[in-house]
């Protein structure tokens, strides 16, 4: 008998809650300070630049380009088998905040710098819908 073995889940907490509420209604979401301007990635109680409280949630277009990326070809645990080859990408949203995640529907090896994505959702377990990348269409 074969046991499934399954991936890692994120874990919403309360400063991260809203992005996965999001996420599952197919929404990129991301915070902005309100008193000095800045966008950021991942979310947090206070601005990382300033300290400020005063952060709001704003709707991203989900578009972007790639900073950087590697393709993975030794799964990391059991549960990646199947995957590999694989790219992680460090993805530079046009709203000015930077997110890592996985870039599919396209060959690992065709991959490049400053190639422009789009945002889509991965279903996963428990309600949980993972932001991915594809070549922007």
């Amino acid at each position: 008998m074969t046991e499934t073995i399954q991936k890692p889940q994120p874990r919403p907490t309360a400063d991260t809650k809203m992005f996965w509420d999001s996420c599952a209604k197919g929404q990129l979401v991301y915070q902005s300070c309100q008193k000095c301007g800045r966008a950021q990635f991942p979310p947090r109680g206070h601005c990382a630049v300033c300290g400020s409280d005063r952060i709001v949630w704003k709707k991203s277009a989900g578009r972007g380009k790639i900073h950087s990326f590697t393709v993975v070809h030794r799964p990391p645990t059991p549960a990646f088998k199947e995957d590999v080859p694989y790219v992680i990408a460090l993805v530079d949203l046009d709203e000015q905040f930077r997110m890592m995640m996985n870039v599919r529907d396209t060959d690992p090896h065709k991959v490049t710098i400053d190639q422009r994505i789009e945002v889509f959702f991965e279903p996963m377990d428990d309600g949980i819908f993972l932001p991915q990348a594809r070549p922007a269409r």
